[in-house]
């Protein structure tokens, strides 16, 4: 199959999240698989930072915004999976420091920037001549693709292009006035409950979920969370009547990046058969943040953004309790200004005990990972999550709330049974919280048990061979279902 995949951010050129990763991950999979699959996303300034070689194409996209067409230019490369690339090049859009924002707040003309790389991809397809059997979309920053490869079906070439719009997270929905709508190219009959309108505003996500071929979210039990109204975030109307169109695959790993035995970046390299370097990572852990040195005190990590979604409120709420316990803590992350400056007042009341550094950096990522004992990931909601698949490789021991992708993934352990690789609580309470923190502490001081848990950990796999057979599956149902079931309206799968 032809494949085109479209996102708005792609590990190594930029990330804010999951997002990223998968869009650097699964194309590289599917390749693997014998699918002719290229990636396409906008060019910012880190692109000449991401240690990929780019190259004119010659091609130009071009791309009514209100009205007025701008052009913009494609550039290509490669990814290190072999993957073709290319990249949007609009400088007056995109050639910012930030993705979608500033410290100060959202982009104020967000809704132009991905009207204009929504409307790219599809003229891209044109300018490369790629026709691809399927367009896949990726969260609200591409989902208009979807509604205006819809307005296309009458245009050649265009009406035989599938489209699969992947929601990462429901949380991040584009919303912009209806005095937007012009900017759009759209009429005011799309302006309404049936259509892009939401609470009165215009609703960028909305748009592809009524507009898609099919839809997927990223784990099973997130595709049927966002159908209740705790999880749907105003859109679980929309989702329950799409649901015969909805499908969950878990995210992958990719574990040339991930794997404690050939990671470059942690001081010392380790495996299931021969643990003697995750002591090293531990200490150099402890040492990188000013934490007390001791081996059989257990350090808790966090790599996270810094924001409500995380479950910081219970972390903060949980602080007592927390300190009362014989543990070390650390923290890596950005996000909201709150939960900055209340980390940081316990790194400042709590010096040799907890650890905090605001900002991202990939090698204290992946030292945390290696050198904790445990995960933490109290998420009010997950739709997939990554760190805790990282962690079960580094035998990191989760600790989540089981919520979307983490309840999928994570199974409790039972010290009776020596089943599961990990610890979960359902009620979002700091007691429970603290609770499960307590039973994870018990098990790290039975070391025979401690030592059964992490074989099961560093014995799970999620690689992203498996999901990219998942998404296969479902490319085959999306053509067999516009291609074969054209005529009869039936779903033929």
């Amino acid at each position: 199959m032809k494949i085109f995949f479209a996102a708005s951010e792609l590990v190594p050129f930029a990330k804010t999240g999951g997002l990223a990763d998968v869009a650097s991950s699964l194309p590289g999979a599917l390749l693997e698989l014998g699918h002719d699959v290229r990636v396409i996303i906008p060019r910012y300034p880190s692109a000449d930072h991401s240690g990929v070689a780019l190259e004119e194409t010659g091609c130009k996209v071009h791309a009514r915004v209100g009205e007025k067409i701008l052009a913009g230019d494609i550039l290509r490369g490669t990814l290190s999976s072999g993957v073709p690339l290319y990249l949007i090049r609009y400088d007056p859009f995109f050639d910012r420091d930030g993705l979608y924002g500033s410290p100060e707040g959202d982009y104020p003309d967000n809704a132009s920037r991905f009207i204009f790389f929504s409307r790219a991809i599809l003229d891209a397809m044109k300018s490369l001549d790629f026709w691809p059997d399927v367009l896949h979309l990726n969260d609200w920053q591409t989902a208009m693709a979807a509604l205006y490869l819809q307005t296309y079906k009458g245009i050649a070439r265009y009406s035989e292009v599938a489209s699969l719009l992947t929601i990462h997270n429901l949380g991040y929905q584009g919303l912009f006035g209806h005095l937007d709508l012009p900017l759009t190219g759209l009429g005011w009959e799309h302006f309404t409950p049936e259509g892009i309108e939401f609470y009165g505003k215009i609703n960028f996500l909305k748009a592809g979920l009524i507009s898609a071929d099919l839809l997927n979210t990223v784990s099973p039990k997130y595709a049927a969370e966002i159908q209740t109204p705790e999880f749907g975030l105003g859109l679980e109307g929309v989702m329950r009547k799409r649901s015969k169109d909805l499908f969950g695959i878990l995210n992958g790993v990719d574990y040339s990046s991930w794997d404690p035995a050939l990671d470059t970046l942690i001081p010392a390299g380790f495996s299931l058969e021969n643990m003697e370097g995750k002591q090293e990572c531990k200490k150099a852990l402890l040492k990188e943040f000013g934490l007390a040195q001791g081996p059989d005190r257990p350090v808790i990590g966090c790599v996270s953004r810094l924001i409500e979604q995380k479950g910081f409120d219970l972390i903060l709420a949980a602080e007592k309790d927390l300190a009362g316990m014989d543990l070390c803590f650390v923290v890596l992350g950005t996000g909201e200004e709150k939960y900055q400056r209340s980390l940081l007042q316990l790194s400042r009341k709590y010096p040799e005990r907890f650890g905090v550094r605001i900002g991202y950096d990939n090698r204290i990522a992946h030292l945390i990972e290696a050198g904790s004992d445990f995960f933490l990931m109290p998420s009010k909601y997950e739709p997939c999550g990554l760190n805790q698949l990282y962690s079960l490789k580094y035998g990191t021991i989760p600790i989540v709330r089981a919520t979307g992708g983490l309840d999928d993934t994570i199974v409790n352990f039972n010290p009776k049974t020596l089943k599961g690789n990990g610890f979960k609580f359902a009620d979002y309470t700091p007691d429970m919280l603290s609770v499960t923190v307590r039973r994870a502490l018990q098990v790290y001081g039975n070391k025979a048990l401690y030592k059964d848990l992490i074989r099961n950990a560093m014995a799970c796999d999620f690689s992203w061979g498996r999901s990219a057979s998942e998404y296969e599956k479902l490319y085959t149902r999306l053509l067999i279902r516009k291609h074969a079931g054209k005529s009869s309206g039936k779903d033929p799968v």
